[in-house]
This record gives C-alpha cells, sequence and structure tokens, in this order.
C-alpha cells in the first residue's frame, strides 16, 4: 500500500515540478529570447522610455488629426474587457450606433451628395416637429425613459443642472409625486422625463448642453444651456429625424467605426474604417501644418498603405490598421497637433 502510494506522491511531485515549473521556464526563455516585445506585453514607449500604450490594447484618441479605435463598451479599461452584452432590439444598442453616425453621416445622392447631413438635422430639429407632433425633445424622452435618464447620470452637471430646475419648478415635482406616490422623495433621474418634458415646452427646439465659456479673467467655465446646434443634436437626435426622412438616401459606414468588439479593447480597425477617417484627419494635419491638404493625405494614405495587413501574413480576412501604430507613425512625421 505505501509502495503505491509513494510511485503516487513521487508522479505528482514529477508532475508539479514540470508543468508548474520547467515547462514555463522554457516558454519563458524563449519568450524572452525570441520575442521579447511580445512576451512582455507589446509595450511601445516613446523617446524618452516612457509607456504610451501597448499594440494589443485599444485606447482613445479623441483629437481629430489621429484616427480612431472602434467605440468600447469598456471604456478602453484593459481591467474590465468587456462587451455591452446589448441585443439588436435594445434600442440602447440602436441609440449609440446613430449618435456615432449621426455627425459624420452623407448624402448617397441627390442635389446634396457627399454633402453632411448634419446642418439638416439641426434645421428639422429646429422645427421642433416629429411625426407631426410638436416638441422633439419631449417625444425623445418619453418614448425612451432610459435614455433620459441616462442623460442625468452622464455627467455630475446634469443632475445638478436638474437640481436647480426642480427648486424652480415646485408644482410640476409635486404633480409628479402625485402621480407616483411610491416615491415621495425623487431622485434627478426620477424626474428625468418630466423635466425634459418641461424643458421641451420652455425651450422649444432645443436640448440642454454642455457650454463652455473663457471669462474675462481667462478661465473657461461649463455650464448647461439651452442648444439648437452642434454634436448633441447632430447625434442624439440622428435616429429620430432619419425616421422622418426614411427617403433619404445616405451613404453606408463601415461597420466598424461605429461598433464595438466582443472585448471592448480590440486594437485595430479595417483598412475601408480608416480610409473613411482618411479626409478628417488629412484636412486637421494640413490646417495645422499649413499645408494643401491634397499632398498630406497622400502622405497618409502612403502610412496606412504601408502599415495595413491581413492576418495570417494576408491568407484569411480582410486588412486591418493597428490605430496606435498608425497614430505614432502620424506623429512621428508631423509632430504635436495644434
Amino acid at each position: 500500500m505505501f509502495r503505491y502510494l509513494q510511485k503516487s506522491v513521487i508522479l505528482l511531485g514529477l508532475s508539479v515540478v514540470i508543468t508548474c515549473g520547467v515547462y514555463p521556464a522554457i516558454l519563458w526563455v524563449v519568450g524572452q529570447t525570441l520575442f521579447p516585445f511580445q512576451a512582455n506585453g507589446s509595450i511601445v514607449r516613446d523617446a524618452n522610455g516612457n509607456v504610451v500604450g501597448s499594440m494589443l490594447v485599444a485606447q482613445p484618441f479623441t483629437k481629430d488629426e489621429y484616427f480612431q479605435p472602434r467605440p468600447s463598451a469598456a471604456s478602453y479599461d484593459a481591467t474590465a474587457s468587456t462587451s455591452s452584452g446589448y441585443g439588436p432590439s435594445n434600442y440602447v444598442l440602436r441609440d449609440r450606433v446613430a449618435r456615432s453616425i449621426g455627425p459624420i453621416a452623407t448624402y448617397a445622392a441627390g442635389d446634396k451628395k457627399g454633402q453632411a447631413v448634419a446642418s439638416d438635422v439641426e434645421a428639422w430639429f429646429q422645427a421642433d416637429t416629429f411625426g407631426g407632433n410638436p416638441h422633439i425633445v419631449s417625444q425623445w424622452a418619453d418614448a425612451h425613459n432610459t435614455l433620459a435618464q441616462n442623460w442625468v447620470t452622464a455627467d455630475p452637471t446634469h443632475a445638478a443642472y436638474i437640481d436647480e430646475w426642480e427648486k424652480s419648478h415646485d408644482p410640476v415635482v409635486k404633480d409628479w409625486i402625485k402621480a407616483n406616490p411610491a416615491t415621495p422623495q425623487p431622485k434627478e433621474t426620477d424626474l428625468a422625463v418630466v423635466f425634459f418634458k418641461t424643458f421641451s415646452t420652455e425651450h422649444p427646439g432645443t436640448f440642454p448642453s454642455s457650454v463652455t465659456k473663457t471669462g474675462a479673467d481667462g478661465k473657461s467655465t461649463t455650464d448647461i444651456e439651452p442648444v439648437n446646434s452642434g454634436s448633441d443634436v447632430q447625434s442624439i437626435f440622428f435616429d429620430m429625424w432619419r425616421t422622418d426622412h426614411p427617403d433619404a438616401q445616405l451613404n453606408d459606414v463601415p461597420g466598424d467605426l461605429v461598433t464595438a468588439s466582443a472585448s471592448g479593447l480590440d486594437p485595430h480597425i479595417t483598412l475601408q474604417n480608416a480610409e473613411f477617417q482618411l479626409d478628417r484627419v488629412a484636412a486637421k494635419w494640413a490646417g495645422d501644418k499649413k499645408r494643401e491638404v491634397a499632398d498630406v493625405r497622400r502622405e497618409i494614405e502612403g502610412i496606412l498603405a504601408d502599415k495595413a495587413a491581413a492576418p495570417w501574413g494576408g491568407l484569411i480576412g480582410e486588412k486591418l490598421i493597428n490605430v496606435l501604430e498608425v497614430n505614432l507613425e502620424l506623429h512621428k512625421r508631423y509632430g504635436d497637433p495644434a
């Protein structure tokens, strides 16, 4: 009996040593010797040795001079890789995609072929009629309670704005409490819908949005004010405008431009996506460096052609661009954005 137990213990010990010691050690030596960059996380450093990112993890680029990665449900947090989990029937997913498309959508035919629809979305919004009924913002909040509540929680200034609104609209709040006796002390999110309905009546054709102003002392302050144009109007209400204009022919956009990956951290975009962003990127760099747009565009097209590659040496899939790699190349060539 002891002999069998001894053999089992020896076998267990050898297995532990091999699988937990020898095998990992061999892989570590091979990795550090033959593939040190990949084995250490594909970390990219600047000229001073500071870490600027990883070739394996997406990160946000907000300046128009750079290519932008796919949307991320994880907010580009490598410690929280996740997808949104939204199904195609979930309006929150449709809304997120529509918000991405609104500011960049262009006409595919007609007198306005190639022109952005953004100005038409703003004009339609200012007319304040949807489906033949007045008060677009009120209809939006009533139809999509979750989106109205999400607006409240998106920024602390939004909740503070509703706090101030609540103080000056005591009768409205009391009527809401009377209609919702189970919530005698409503939070800002509880009042989101009635807030937007009231706002829509008092400020027709406008939406509460953050406006930054610079004072005489040179300091910037941000307040919530009624606006009738800008990125919020173009993005939030694009889907409603599209519903009101079903016959408008619009150009398609690359799918990965407006959809997140399963991890939320995909560092690549398709070459088609990069080419869709090329006009914006080239125009901004040309403006920053006081150069001709066409010349800068040709240079950036060359960078994309050089960096584009399909998986498995081009054997499968379509050509992809590593966003960090290309943006670092842009920075290397053109320096800091203006």
